[in-house]
């Protein structure tokens, strides 16, 4: 009996976690066989994008007044004047303009609910896509034996009771970033509900024995004691229409993986299952050739980005006080262009923080001039500001973690001031 609550009790969703095809039907028959669902204690919740592919951070937010950039990049530079194209920057302080294609995030900045960190990176000065992100994800950029990664470990520091919903990436596979002891879900679409439970040893235990033998052997009181949680989360799933979600104040998602990935989390959010860590992923960045200015895949990915998170925000409405949004890629590009009309694999990039307690409308971080000289390695935007400064921080502030020791180990840096008081 002791082995099945210990099963039970560590799995939380879990349980579900047998690959796709939907929910396991001795959950379901469960779940039906509860009169009431739960409503979980409202708690802050943190979504976090990894922009996969290494986003050109001097394209997004570009320092157009710095004659070094437009000389190495005589096909890509951008510049704010209006006289400078069809679609200029969009100015934001005199030295950084906002690529057009996010102009959606213009408003946001401007109300200082918007915060753009620049100079980010990792301290491991890899080029490789894989390593890189393995080391933002983990939380150890030189550590390559972390089995966790950082949002596993964060959700393990939040110190109250969880629902099964705690931490839920809405992706295929489970992320890097939630590997680890603590129970997370990656729930591929909530219409099928489709779970992989790879990375997360709590899954991989129970698929080795049989759900139907483990609910037949449970005793009444053990699952009262034990899985009520999980099967009221399911039966609130259940009796919800996914398909049929309307978004609120007037929210328009893309048609896009990201934007259909926000929108779920949305509804999650609002279904009060007790979602308190989310994770999306944004892909196609990886821009070595036809780059593209105000038009291309760089454009088409900005829009797609800023357009999804955008819809995200107005959709949240009088919720906005609970949700902060981060995004994170895993290094930036060349500051010179290549001969293919595109950018190679750098160093800093850029992020952006959305929330109501945000130190919002300015562009924090330390970006030199881009002379030669002050390029690392001769030839990239140097990383000023370690990404552990900025996730502790947001963290720390959102959601009240403050064991910096244990959320990225090794680590005793300083926050930058991106989030408020």
């Amino acid at each position: 009996m002791s082995t099945r609550r210990g099963f039970l009790k560590a799995g939380g969703l879990a349980l579900f976690g047998i690959g796709v095809g939907g929910v396991p039907t001795f959950v379901a028959r469960a779940a039906n066989s509860l009169k009431t669902a739960v409503s979980y204690k409202k708690n802050k919740i943190l979504v976090c994008i990894f922009q996969r592919g290494a986003m050109d951070g001097l394209m997004a937010v570009t320092p157009f007044t710095d004659e070094h950039l437009k000389a190495a990049r005589p096909t890509l530079f951008m510049s704010a004047a209006r006289n400078g194209g069809a679609n200029p920057l969009i100015d934001l302080d005199g030295r950084f303009g906002l690529h057009p294609g996010m102009k959606s995030f213009e408003p946001l900045f401007r109300d200082k609910r918007l915060a753009i960190v620049h100079g980010i990176g990792s301290p491991n000065n890899t080029r490789s896509h894989f390593d890189a992100q393995d080391y933002m994800e983990s939380g150890t950029p030189f550590n390559k034996g972390t089995a966790s990664g950082w949002l596993n470990r964060a959700v393990g520091l939040l110190g109250h009771d969880a629902s099964p919903f705690r931490a839920v990436s809405l992706t295929s596979s489970m992320p890097r970033s939630f590997y680890g002891d603590n129970p997370s879900v990656a729930i591929s679409n909530l219409q099928d509900f489709a779970i992989q439970m790879k990375g997360n040893p709590g899954g991989a235990n129970m698929a080795a024995k049989s759900f139907e033998e483990l609910y037949d052997q449970a005793s009444p009181g053990l699952l009262k004691e034990t899985g009520k949680e999980s099967f009221d989360a399911v039966k609130m799933l259940q009796k919800t229409d996914v398909r049929s979600y309307k978004p609120e104040n007037g929210a328009v998602y893309p048609n896009s993986p990201l934007g259909n990935s926000l929108k779920q989390i949305a509804q999650l959010i609002k279904m009060d299952v007790g979602l308190e860590v989310a994770f999306a992923e944004s892909g196609g960045w990886d821009t070595h050739f036809n780059q593209g200015t105000e038009l291309g895949v760089f454009a088409r990915n900005a829009a797609d980005l800023s357009n999804s998170i955008v819809a995200f925000w107005t959709d949240m409405g009088p919720l906005q006080d609970d949700v902060t949004l981060m995004t994170m890629t895993e290094f930036g590009r060349t500051v010179k262009q290549n001969g293919t009309g595109g950018t190679d694999h750098g160093r800093g990039s850029c992020n952006f923080i959305l929330g109501n307690n945000v130190s919002g409308g300015q562009v924090h971080g330390n970006v030199a001039t881009l002379a030669v000289d002050n390029l690392e390695d001769g030839r990239d935007l140097a990383v000023t500001t370690d990404f552990r400064c900025v996730f502790s921080e947001v963290a720390d502030k959102h959601l009240r973690i403050s064991n910096d020791g244990i959320l990225f180990p090794g680590w005793a840096g300083r926050k930058i001031g991106v989030m408020g008081a």
